[in-house]
Parts: C-alpha cells; sequence; structure tokens
C-alpha cells in the first residue's frame, strides 16, 4: 500500500506525463499569437484550444519518428488555437475583401515591375490614400491570424502529415514544393520585411520587442509584419490553389 504523501507522478500515464510538463508551450504560444489580436479576443479561449491540441499530440506521438515532443506538440497546439480562431472569425467580410484586394494589387504591381511594389505605388494602385493604405494593413494583421499556416505550410495538413505517419506520395511532393517556394518566397521580401518575419517566427519575438530592436514603433512592425503577409499570399497565391 501507498504511503501518504508518496509523489503521484508515477501514477500518471507517459501521454499525461507529457501534458503535465508541457502546459507551459500552450500558455507561452497563446500570449505570442495574441500580441496582434484585438483585445476581443479572450486569451483564456486560446489556451483552452490549445491544451486540446497539447492533449491530441500527447495522443498521437510517436518519439521513433524522430522529431521531439515540444516541436510536434507546437504544431498540434498552434494549428489547434488558429482552428478557434478560424471559427470564431468576427471581422467583417468587408476587411477580408479589402486584403484580398490590396494583395492582387501588390501582384499586379510586381508583375508590371519586376520588382517589390511601395507602399504609394499600392495605394495608388488602388486608388486609395496611404492613410487607407496603412489603415487596411492594420485590419488585415488584426482580423484573422495571416500565419503561415493560412498558406498551406505548418497548419492542420502538416501536423496531420506528421501524425499518420503515411502521406501519399503526390501529397509528400505538394508540401515539399511548397515549402520550398515559402522559402524562396520569404528570401525575396525586403530586407526589413524578411527580418520581422525571421524575428517574428523564428526568434519569436513579440512586437513591442522587435521595434525596440529595429527603432520603430510597435505599430509600424505590425504593418511591415502584415504587408509581409500580404506580399507572400500575392506571390505564393497561385501555386497554393493548385
Amino acid at each position: 500500500m501507498r504511503q501518504a504523501g508518496q509523489n503521484n507522478n508515477t501514477d500518471l500515464s507517459d501521454g499525461d506525463q507529457l501534458v503535465n510538463r508541457h502546459t507551459p508551450l500552450v500558455t507561452r504560444i497563446a500570449y505570442h499569437i495574441s500580441a496582434r489580436l484585438p483585445p476581443s479576443v479572450i486569451i483564456d479561449d486560446l489556451i483552452q484550444a490549445g491544451m486540446l491540441g497539447l492533449l491530441d499530440a500527447a495522443k498521437h506521438y510517436d518519439p521513433s519518428q524522430g522529431a521531439s515532443f515540444e516541436t510536434y506538440a507546437t504544431i498540434r497546439v498552434r494549428g489547434a488555437m488558429l482552428d478557434e480562431l478560424r471559427r470564431n472569425d468576427w471581422a467583417p467580410k468587408s476587411v477580408h475583401r479589402k486584403a484580398r484586394e490590396l494583395a492582387k494589387a501588390i501582384q499586379r504591381i510586381e508583375t508590371d515591375t519586376g520588382r517589390d511594389a511601395r507602399d504609394s505605388e499600392v495605394a495608388e494602385e488602388m486608388g486609395i490614400s496611404i492613410v487607407e493604405y496603412h489603415r487596411i494593413l492594420k485590419d488585415a494583421n488584426t482580423c484573422r491570424i495571416l500565419n503561415f499556416e493560412d498558406m498551406g505550410v505548418g497548419g492542420d495538413s502538416f501536423s496531420d502529415t506528421l501524425r499518420d505517419r503515411s502521406p501519399g506520395p503526390m501529397e509528400g511532393l505538394h508540401n515539399e514544393q511548397v515549402r520550398e517556394r515559402l522559402a524562396e518566397a520569404i528570401a525575396g521580401l525586403p530586407e526589413r520585411e524578411r527580418m520581422i518575419v525571421s524575428l517574428y517566427y523564428d526568434v519569436e519575438l513579440n512586437l513591442r520587442e522587435i521595434g525596440a530592436m529595429l527603432g520603430v514603433s510597435e505599430s509600424r512592425v505590425s504593418q511591415l509584419l502584415s504587408q509581409a503577409h500580404l506580399r507572400l499570399r500575392a506571390r505564393l497565391g497561385d501555386s497554393l490553389e493548385r
């Protein structure tokens, strides 16, 4: 018989231990994602969705596949939070429409000129002021998570591939091609946008920290990050529809 006060952790299954050990990961990801969302998004809702993703990760994790549990769980947790945000998308349809129009304007300019589209050129192409252009960028950055998962990389399709371990040959080829095109597109971003994307996604700094590092305001970082997303969508949209 177990004596009173003995550690009960030995009673926990491997999956339960993984969940307990990685619960702080869920909170960290939730706050990172929420940094560019409006106050109306409740952080506890993201954390709850992320915990479901963590439980799912613990259930399906197979260490023999080579990836660490933290890497695998991060994909699952982030995907669960993004799904929650998509299901509860509060933004007016006009916000999404204007973001799509902006991406198309960028695409037209860059196709015609063979170089990065400038803010003033995009605004002129859309027939709007530069102030209105920046407002659309702000709305696009907060209306939903314009993340790489939304472009077919790292989201449900990728995590499902990790989970199922048996993607078809064409599916695996498509995923690899998309990742290669995304890497090329990121490398082709203007230098400051490329740096911000790297600091935000790779180093996982928040907007305020990036602004302090670059000597610009948090709102300017938000604009540039949104612009980078829309530029990537403009350059990758056609290939991702195939």
